[in-house]
């Protein structure tokens, strides 16, 4: 359980929204805190208050994923910090534009941030978590990961990245005692829907989660050792259907000859 063996949590976005959640969350759990995100003031803020409220040590990284070298920064620190036992795969951009409407420029942003950091930082943890035997990797996806439909394709496409990454580290490192979990949060009330064009008055208020719910059921479904966590999702034996049609399917995807629907003549 997370909160077991309290030690040091990187979290990335971690200035607002779902990050700034995870941030009180984990304090309140006991772990000492090291928040990363572009916005020093607001960073200095939630720093100020949860070391006030918690007693906790925090410590900020101001750092913009995108650029190469601030993330180079943050990848250092995860290699060398040996008190880090979890980090949170957080900071993400998305947008409701449809592919033909959207710039290719800020779809390659969305990629770098959302893909290639994501992935970088998560190359720079998993060894040193394997290494000691301990350690967690929590990854915030989307429902767009598996409804790539609903939103812009590209963001989509990202998200069910950081659910397939999810699922291979699983797979590669539970024997090496470390956690992975991918979160997949439906609509959630942050600034991700203005930052994204679509205002939040816009979508119905039914299918609107708030980011303190998401996350206390993200954490909730860390302790409870699952996988994928899906926030929203009431009946849960829905997904455990499609993963085991997943898995049933993947027994038969790769064979030496082609289907006979693919056979001229027949």
């Amino acid at each position: 359980m997370v909160h077991a063996q309290p030690g040091t949590a990187l979290i990335t976005g971690a200035s607002s929204g779902i990050g700034a959640v995870y941030a009180e969350r984990l304090a309140q759990r006991g772990y000492d805190l090291i928040l990363v995100a572009r916005n020093r003031d607001r960073l200095d803020q939630l720093a100020q208050r949860i070391g006030n409220e918690t007693g906790r040590t925090i410590e900020t990284i101001v750092a913009d994923l995108g650029d190469r070298n601030a993330l180079a920064v943050v990848e250092t620190k995860l290699k060398e910090d040996a008190n880090i036992n979890l980090l949170v795969n957080n900071a993400g951009v998305g947008t409701h534009k449809t592919l033909l409407d959207s710039d290719a420029d800020a779809m390659t942003k969305m990629i770098e941030l959302n893909v290639t950091a994501l992935t970088r930082l998560t190359y720079a943890a998993a060894p040193q978590f394997a290494a000691r035997g301990t350690g967690a990797i929590i990854n915030i996806a989307s429902i767009a990961a598996i409804t790539p439909e609903l939103l812009n394709g590209v963001y989509g496409g990202s998200k069910a990245f950081v659910l397939a990454l999810s699922q291979s580290l699983h797979h590669e490192l539970a024997d090496k005692g470390v956690r992975v979990q991918a979160v997949l949060p439906g609509a959630t009330a942050t600034e991700f829907w203005e930052i994204g064009g679509l205002p939040l008055e816009n979508l119905p208020k039914e299918i609107v989660m708030s980011a303190s719910d998401m996350v206390d059921a993200a954490l909730a479904g860390f302790d409870l050792g699952e996988l994928v966590t899906i926030p929203s999702l009431h009946a849960i034996a829905a997904w455990d259907q499609l993963e085991t049609s997943r898995g049933a399917l993947a027994a038969q995807l790769s064979n030496n000859t082609p289907a006979p629907r693919y056979v001229v003549g027949h």
